[in-house]
């Protein structure tokens, strides 16, 4: 029962990521190709993806905090190192968290910059897990 909780648990934290990552990507990248639409319908759009991209945040990030937490409990033993990189990374996520919350709010004006910062975040954050997964 134990390994499958395991399994169960990487692949919610796997699903998770790539959900609030890959809708950053997407969505920075879908914002400007909407510059191309006049202002009013460019909002609407904006709008009605951000709403649509709300439930999935809040999913996505109580996810990522249970799977991790899961994650780094039922592994001890890690290094100094580990922990020094992996505080890093937490506060990276903290940023993508963040960003997240607030492009999902309706009528935000920087929602685009915000986009490309949290999705470039996110990109480092996965190298980031890569580094850790191979100094454990």
């Amino acid at each position: 029962m134990a390994e499958e909780l395991t399994v169960l648990m990487r692949w919610l934290h796997l699903a998770a990521v790539a959900c609030l990552s890959g809708g950053m990507i997407y969505g920075w990248l879908a914002a400007g190709a909407a510059a191309a639409l006049d202002a009013e319908a460019r909002a609407k759009l904006a709008e009605r993806t951000a709403a649509a991209f709300r439930p999935l945040v809040v999913a996505s990030i109580a996810a990522l905090i249970i799977s991790g937490a899961y994650a780094l409990l039922s592994n001890p033993g890690h290094t100094l190192r580990y922990h020094i990189v992996l505080i890093a990374k937490l506060l990276l996520v903290a940023h993508i968290f963040a960003v997240a919350v607030l492009i999902s709010r309706p009528s935000h004006p920087r929602r685009r910059r915000l986009m490309a910062g949290g999705a470039i975040s996110s990109l480092v954050v996965i190298g980031i897990a890569v580094y850790l997964h191979r100094i454990f």
